[in-house]
């Protein structure tokens, strides 16, 4: 799938779509369902919160909206290094959700930094 095509929204609930299959694949054991919820709700919410930054009323709320998408993005990427570094899930497992996760972020910082500089 070529992503610079897609629209952002579409872009994050498709990310958002792979981690709620992440966690449906998880061992049921308890520390993997334990780490999966906390990467489930991290990892669902950035696509709330994008869309919510993109129904802002001003430039102020956008911006806050944004930053809440990349404390979301960071989180979930920790909880994919547990998942991994633990050994619950194997690495060429992960890899492709990880640079998901390292774009998405990339992505936002820019939408951030330009948008705080607009403010100025």
């Amino acid at each position: 799938m070529k992503y610079e095509k897609l629209d952002l929204r579409e872009r994050t609930k498709e990310f958002a779509i792979r981690v709620i299959r992440l966690y449906s694949d998880l061992p049921k054991r308890t520390e993997a369902q334990v780490l999966g919820r906390q990467v489930l709700r991290s990892g669902t919410s950035v696509g709330a919160n994008y869309r919510e930054a993109y129904r802002s009323r001003s430039k102020v709320e956008f911006i806050a909206k944004i930053g809440d998408c990349l404390k979301e993005l960071d989180e979930t990427g920790y909880w994919f290094e547990l998942l991994v570094d633990s050994g619950i899930v194997q690495e060429n497992e992960m890899s492709a959700m990880r640079d998901e996760c390292d774009q998405l972020l990339a992505v936002f910082t820019v939408i951030a930094k330009k948008s705080k500089a607009s403010l100025s």
